[in-house]
């Protein structure tokens, strides 16, 4: 992948100081919700509250994203963790389906690892899956919403999630990021592509043959 994207002045100078104001102000105001999402899951989860687990990000740096556990650790009568859906009980599937669950990320935000808006930071095993096209979403911070998550999130093919972040990456300024942050809310509000057609996220991805572009 290409580590020598050009920048342009928003990206070197006002993204990064507008995502730390922006993620501090929103850690203040739903610092109710944070709290009691983190008690509800204590109480019908158990500890530990919150979930990390380690990402790609800038240039493919791995870093622990952080989020609200919605899954619990039920296991098989083999000690084999159950599949997703037998652990994602009733109150997984309300945080998930209001996203609360991707909150705790703010602290990333706070910390660098991701931006507000850039490409979804994906599992680190996909990293050799990705083709030449497909490994530039990595050309930038990764993101707590992004321009795929507006455009069908879960609901769309891992070809159209990638192509739609890369085409992000190519046309990142303050007035496409202000729009993907209206219409995330809107996106959120709305509950769209939470799942696809046969998961209660997203199909594991396993490889690309074909390059797609948008």
């Amino acid at each position: 992948m290409s580590k020598h994207k050009k920048k342009s002045i928003y990206e070197t100078y006002i993204k990064r100081p507008q995502d730390f104001i922006l993620a501090l102000i929103a850690c203040i105001i739903l610092s109710p919700v944070l709290i009691i999402t983190a008690i509800l899951v204590k109480i019908n989860i158990g500890s530990p509250i919150l979930f990390a687990q380690e990402r790609p990000g800038l240039n493919g740096r791995i870093f622990k994203l952080y989020k609200f556990r919605s899954m619990s650790n039920a296991t098989d009568l083999d000690g084999n963790l159950l599949p997703d859906e037998q652990r994602l009980g009733r109150f997984g599937c309300v945080i998930r389906s209001l996203s609360i669950d991707e909150l705790p990320a703010l602290l990333n935000v706070l910390c660098g690892d991701i931006s507000i808006v850039g490409p979804r930071p994906l599992l680190v095993k996909y990293l050799p899956l990705y083709n030449e096209h497909q490994a530039r979403r990595h050309e930038v911070r990764p993101g707590f919403t992004g321009y795929a998550q507006v455009h069908g999130r879960n609901a769309i093919s891992w070809e159209e999630k990638f192509n739609y972040d890369v085409f992000y990456v190519d046309h990142i300024s303050f007035l496409n990021d202000w729009r993907i942050i209206f219409q995330t809310v809107l996106t959120v509000l709305k509950r769209d592509g939470i799942s696809s057609g046969t998961s209660i996220t997203m199909e594991e991805f396993r490889g690309t043959k074909v390059e797609k572009h948008v």
